[in-house]
């Protein structure tokens, strides 16, 4: 609800804010020296991104996990070009398929 508060203060709650919830805002929350950073790069060209005239109210109205072209958690760099670097999705995918497979037959 946009009444609720501003895209600014939005971004806020899922940050800085979050991490002191969590009592954690000395290591995570916001990007300064000594913390755990992890940090997305969008793709704003796109129609339903264009124009930008507040991007906290892009981010937070517009924009989609769909947009995010880059992932970097705790420094190093693990989605580049929506392309992920550190893992075998397939084997993923199958080691998912067969854990649910162990579920499903469990709940019968």
């Amino acid at each position: 609800n946009a009444a609720a508060c501003n895209s600014k203060e939005a971004i806020r709650m899922a940050t800085i804010n979050g991490a002191k919830s969590l009592g954690l805002n000395n290591e995570i929350g916001s990007l300064e020296i000594g913390k755990t950073a992890d940090i997305i790069i969008l793709d704003f060209d796109k129609p339903h991104l264009v124009p930008v005239y507040d991007h906290y109210s892009h981010l937070v109205y517009c924009a989609s996990g769909s947009d995010v072209t880059t992932s970097i958690i705790n420094g190093e760099i693990v989605m580049k070009d929506r392309k992920i670097l550190n893992c075998d999705i397939n084997e993923t995918m199958d080691r998912v398929r067969s854990m649910s497979r162990k579920i499903a037959s469990s709940l019968h």
